[in-house]
Protein backbone atom coordinates (compact mmCIF):
# COMPACT_ATOMS: atom_id res chain seq x y z
CA UNK A 1 0.00 0.00 0.00
CA UNK A 2 1.58 3.08 -0.86
CA UNK A 3 2.00 5.91 2.09
CA UNK A 4 0.25 8.91 0.24
CA UNK A 5 -1.55 9.90 -3.17
CA UNK A 6 -1.00 12.88 -4.15
CA UNK A 7 -4.77 13.08 -5.61
CA UNK A 8 -4.49 16.92 -6.04
CA UNK A 9 -1.51 16.71 -8.30
CA UNK A 10 -2.73 13.89 -10.34
CA UNK A 11 -6.47 15.41 -10.65
CA UNK A 12 -4.62 18.73 -11.35
CA UNK A 13 -2.54 16.49 -14.21
CA UNK A 14 -5.38 15.09 -15.69
CA UNK A 15 -7.21 18.30 -15.69
CA UNK A 16 -4.45 19.44 -17.70
CA UNK A 17 -4.65 17.06 -20.49
CA UNK A 18 -8.57 17.30 -20.32
CA UNK A 19 -8.03 13.69 -18.88
CA UNK A 20 -10.69 11.86 -16.93
CA UNK A 21 -10.31 8.50 -14.32
CA UNK A 22 -11.58 6.67 -17.29
CA UNK A 23 -8.80 7.40 -19.59
CA UNK A 24 -6.75 6.80 -16.72
CA UNK A 25 -8.39 3.29 -16.34
CA UNK A 26 -8.27 2.51 -20.17
CA UNK A 27 -4.60 3.32 -20.16
CA UNK A 28 -3.71 1.12 -17.64
CA UNK A 29 -6.35 -1.55 -18.28
CA UNK A 30 -7.56 -1.57 -15.22
CA UNK A 31 -11.53 -0.81 -14.31
CA UNK A 32 -13.18 2.45 -12.97
CA UNK A 33 -12.74 0.80 -9.50
CA UNK A 34 -9.16 0.33 -9.30
CA UNK A 35 -8.41 3.48 -10.28
CA UNK A 36 -11.12 5.00 -7.69
CA UNK A 37 -8.87 2.78 -5.34
CA UNK A 38 -5.89 3.76 -6.24
CA UNK A 39 -6.82 7.28 -5.45
CA UNK A 40 -8.06 6.46 -2.31
CA UNK A 41 -4.75 5.30 -1.92
CA UNK A 42 -6.26 1.67 -1.46
CA UNK A 43 -4.70 0.29 -4.19
CA UNK A 44 -0.71 -0.17 -5.00
CA UNK A 45 0.65 1.35 -8.28
CA UNK A 46 2.46 -1.65 -10.06
CA UNK A 47 6.20 -0.46 -11.89
CA UNK A 48 3.93 -0.93 -15.12
CA UNK A 49 1.39 1.26 -13.76
CA UNK A 50 3.71 4.15 -13.05
CA UNK A 51 5.22 3.99 -16.07
CA UNK A 52 2.20 4.09 -18.46
CA UNK A 53 1.03 6.80 -15.99
CA UNK A 54 4.28 8.90 -16.42
CA UNK A 55 3.65 8.51 -20.40
CA UNK A 56 -0.17 9.64 -20.02
CA UNK A 57 1.18 12.67 -17.87
CA UNK A 58 3.90 13.58 -19.90
CA UNK A 59 6.42 13.16 -16.49
CA UNK A 60 9.25 11.06 -15.25
CA UNK A 61 8.76 7.45 -14.15
CA UNK A 62 10.18 9.04 -10.36
CA UNK A 63 7.35 11.86 -10.38
CA UNK A 64 4.71 9.30 -10.47
CA UNK A 65 6.44 6.98 -7.87
CA UNK A 66 7.06 10.23 -5.62
CA UNK A 67 3.40 11.64 -6.30
CA UNK A 68 1.98 7.90 -5.69
CA UNK A 69 3.92 6.92 -2.20
CA UNK A 70 7.16 6.53 -1.51
CA UNK A 71 6.67 2.49 -1.72
CA UNK A 72 4.85 2.52 -4.90
CA UNK A 73 7.76 0.98 -7.67
CA UNK A 74 10.15 2.85 -9.86
CA UNK A 75 10.63 1.00 -13.11
CA UNK A 76 14.68 1.02 -13.80
CA UNK A 77 15.26 2.86 -16.69
CA UNK A 78 17.80 0.22 -17.82
CA UNK A 79 14.56 -2.07 -18.33
CA UNK A 80 12.71 0.46 -20.30
CA UNK A 81 15.90 0.91 -22.99
CA UNK A 82 16.62 -2.61 -22.67
CA UNK A 83 12.88 -3.35 -23.90
CA UNK A 84 13.42 -0.42 -26.30
CA UNK A 85 16.29 -1.80 -27.73
CA UNK A 86 15.05 -5.25 -28.34
CA UNK A 87 11.51 -3.97 -30.13
CA UNK A 88 14.03 -2.00 -32.28
CA UNK A 89 15.87 -5.28 -32.94
CA UNK A 90 12.66 -7.13 -33.88
CA UNK A 91 11.13 -4.37 -35.95
CA UNK A 92 14.25 -5.09 -38.24
CA UNK A 93 14.50 -8.74 -38.11
CA UNK A 94 10.68 -8.35 -38.96
CA UNK A 95 11.94 -6.52 -41.91
CA UNK A 96 13.97 -7.99 -43.20
CA UNK A 97 12.43 -11.25 -43.04
CA UNK A 98 9.71 -9.58 -45.10
CA UNK A 99 12.27 -8.69 -47.35
CA UNK A 100 13.50 -12.52 -47.91
CA UNK A 101 9.92 -13.52 -48.00
CA UNK A 102 9.63 -10.73 -51.29
CA UNK A 103 12.99 -11.82 -52.89
CA UNK A 104 12.00 -15.58 -52.61
CA UNK A 105 8.66 -15.51 -53.82
CA UNK A 106 9.95 -12.83 -56.92
CA UNK A 107 12.51 -16.09 -57.22
CA UNK A 108 9.70 -18.69 -57.76
CA UNK A 109 7.42 -16.75 -60.16
CA UNK A 110 10.57 -15.93 -62.38
CA UNK A 111 11.31 -19.40 -62.86
CA UNK A 112 7.96 -20.36 -63.72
Amino acid sequence: MALFFDTDWFDARLKEFGLKHTDVASALALTPEQVSDMWKDQRELSAADVRHLAKLLCVSTEEIATRAGVSTPVPALENDEALDKLNERLDRVERTLAEIKALVLDLRTRSQ
